[in-house]
């Protein structure tokens, strides 16, 4: 058994979730690729995964030994795309985490262009709003809307995301058009609050107004964490939104959203990109980095997209 061979195929059944998909990923019949998996439960004496006509399971130890060998294959692509052949044609797999809004509208329909430059690059794309351990999640990098305060990682910031205030034209006609922004602290008006994922609680935005400047949350009936619910809930006429414009912008031109305050400004929003150190010097994270970084300064162009 070439225990390398056996690793890699558990690891894509595991990924894959059955024998046959991972047999196609790896170029393989599906019998060799049950033959290695069984080789490895009999060189390790441990079951690794449950087997039913439908479906394959990854048992407790299986799970527990699927981590250290994806981060062990996952060192090694890392080793060999280091190497002078592999710069210039990256390959393998990154993971990168980033809000799912940014993911709808911006990175996703630019992909196909990033995989007509780099086609042996597979990008495993988380789509939330969570706080991320890149260490131990084994996070590659993220993007994120506010300041990066992690000294242990290295941010890029791509620019500042102009904001402003929005309504359904529904919840217009209920509670009428505020003239204010302090009018959303009082009956019958409402916002939707957005949950921050650092502290858990509802995040306040900064306005200002000639000379005038305040803090507002308002009063919400609902309070979400991720962003395309947010977005949903202020086209529901749920309340008042305050959205990055490049969000608002399609619904606005629809009549689906109507721009509130604008002789108002909202503090913008920075937008940065960040990653552990080492992850830098892998070609295939490098690559990503910097098409990431190109795309969204474009999206994004009041900022210091400067690299570190």
């Amino acid at each position: 058994m070439d225990r390398f061979d056996a690793m890699q195929a558990f690891a894509r059944v595991v990924e894959a979730g059955s024998f046959t998909r991972a047999a196609e990923t790896l170029r393989l019949n599906k019998t060799s690729v049950t033959q290695l998996v069984q080789q490895l439960e009999a060189h390790l004496r441990v079951k690794l995964l449950h087997r039913t006509t439908r479906q394959v399971q990854v048992t407790a130890d299986g799970a527990a030994y699927y981590e250290r060998v994806r981060r062990l294959l996952a060192d090694l692509d890392d080793a060999e795309t280091s190497l002078s052949s592999a710069q210039a044609s990256p390959r393998g797999r990154i993971r990168v985490d980033v809000p799912t809004p940014l993911a709808r509208l911006v990175l996703v329909p630019a992909l196909p262009d990033f995989h007509a430059k780099y086609p042996d690059i597979q990008i495993d794309m988380g789509a939330s709003d969570r706080m991320v351990d890149l260490i131990e999640d084994q996070v590659d990098c993220v993007i994120r809307g506010g300041e990066i305060t992690n000294p242990s990682l290295v941010a890029r910031r791509l620019g500042d995301l102009s904001i402003a205030a929005y309504a359904a034209p529904a919840y217009l006609q209920r509670a009428g058009t505020p003239a204010h922004p302090r009018e959303l602290e009082h009956t019958p008006h409402r916002t939707v609050g957005y949950l921050s994922a650092r502290t858990g609680k509802v995040l306040s935005l900064t306005l200002h107004r000639g000379s005038e400047r305040l803090s507002l949350q308002g009063r919400h009936a609902l309070a979400v964490d991720d962003g395309n619910a947010y977005l949903a809930a202020g086209l529901a006429g749920l309340g008042v939104l305050w959205l990055p414009t490049y969000m608002a912008e399609a619904h606005a031109a629809r009549g689906e959203l109507v721009p509130l305050f604008e002789d108002w400004r909202f503090d913008p929003m920075p937008l940065s990109l960040a990653y552990p150190p080492n992850r830098y010097q892998s070609a295939k994270v490098r690559v990503f980095i910097d098409w990431a970084v190109e795309l969204l300064t474009r999206r994004a162009p009041k900022g210091d997209a400067s690299a570190p």
